[in-house]
């Protein structure tokens, strides 16, 4: 008999867990017996059934609930599980609690940077607890982060990437993102995607465009929610920019705008880990900027698949993007490395391998 793990996530959204899932079911083809506690709506179910992996109907929606700690005991209890791998905030509190007293290996994942403190009385119910074996960190940053803590066991963490197949992007056609905006041909397309909040730095983006020489066809394209704020657009009016920054808003066909764009630029200033969208944009070929945070800076080599820039620092981002739309041959070669970087370096055949180790040294050693 393999390894029995319990997985507790949510994959309704089938875009965002695609890599997750996908170390699920490459442990499954290796005969890991997996069983998946998630949503039955979830586009992922049948794939999963596919393998071979038992889905149970189920999805968080409350921490410290009664009924779900309950229900998840059961399953621990009836399944014979050996690992028990909680993906989210609801989850890893729920599966602790459920987990008190059995003979179970707690893996927990974390895929942010920041806000956990040793001082802080509820990181003791999830990343602290002294009832968790492992915790999965996306980036050693985010590794980083929690080896900082006081009374912390150092050898709970471990760095494993969710890796990605750069052959998911295949069939993400560019979309003519310059006809639809009434752009010229000649001009030079910037795009960030995401939702606008302050760890974003969207705030050094606007002021980077602002230092651009006002004659370069450079036109930013901001995608996402609530991106188009009143002060981006005030910024912008100041400085006479107002036509080279266009807000897309949210859109279904993100991945058809960056891979009809020059470059993918992300400039966070902190709380990222390896952001999706930039793994993204590297697997369809596009050119990185990115600011030099912990987490981030290890997706791109600078100068090789990517430019890196000191995080805040406007006038060397707008130096970064001249460089680029000054040679734009160095623009493509960069994003050509950026896809091999993916393919070699943070695929998700990898993770498969160290997820596989880890339960293995958890249950074998």
């Amino acid at each position: 008999m393999g390894i029995r793990v319990l997985v507790i996530s949510d994959y309704r959204d089938f875009h965002s867990t695609r890599p997750e899932a996908s170390i699920f079911l490459g442990l499954a083809k290796m005969g890991f017996e997996i069983i998946i506690m998630t949503s039955i709506e979830a586009k992922l179910v049948d794939e999963f059934k596919a393998v071979g992996i038992k889905v149970i109907d189920f999805q968080t929606e409350k921490k410290f609930n009664k009924t779900e700690i309950k229900r998840i005991r059961e399953v621990l209890i009836n399944e014979k599980i050996d690992v028990l791998h909680l993906f989210n905030s609801e989850a890893s509190v729920n599966g602790i609690l459920a987990a008190k007293g059995l003979d179970v290996k707690v893996v927990l994942y974390r895929g942010y940077a920041g806000h956990i403190h040793w001082w802080d009385p509820t990181a003791y119910f999830k990343y602290l607890n002294p009832r968790v074996d492992k915790i999965m960190c996306n980036s050693m940053g985010v590794e980083e982060v929690i080896q900082k803590q006081l009374f912390f066991d150092k050898t709970k963490t471990k760095t494993i990437n969710k890796g990605h197949d750069v052959k998911w992007y295949e069939d993400y056609k560019p979309l003519d993102v310059r006809k639809e905006l009434g752009l010229a041909s000649d001009s030079f397309l910037l795009v960030t995607v995401g939702n606008n909040r302050k760890m974003k730095g969207i705030i050094y983006l606007i002021k980077a465009i602002n230092l651009l020489p006002k004659n370069l066809p450079i036109h930013l394209l901001l995608v996402g929610r609530d991106m188009d704020s009143n002060e981006y657009k005030s910024l912008l009016k100041k400085e006479g920019k107002s036509d080279s920054v266009h807000f897309m808003g949210f859109r279904k066909d993100v991945l058809n705008i960056v891979a009809g764009c020059d470059v993918f630029v992300l400039p966070s200033i902190y709380g990222e880990s390896i952001t999706k969208s930039v793994i993204e944009a590297m697997s369809l070929g596009i050119a990185p900027i990115i600011s030099s945070i912990s987490g981030n800076k290890e997706l791109v080599v600078d100068g090789e698949s990517g430019l890196v820039f000191e995080s805040k620092n406007s006038q060397e981002l707008s130096d970064c993007i001249i460089k680029l739309y000054k040679d734009q041959s160095l623009s493509k070669k960069l994003g050509e490395n950026a896809r091999k970087r993916i393919k070699e370096h943070l695929n998700h055949e990898q993770t498969i391998q160290k997820v596989k180790a880890l339960y293995e040294d958890l249950i074998l050693n």
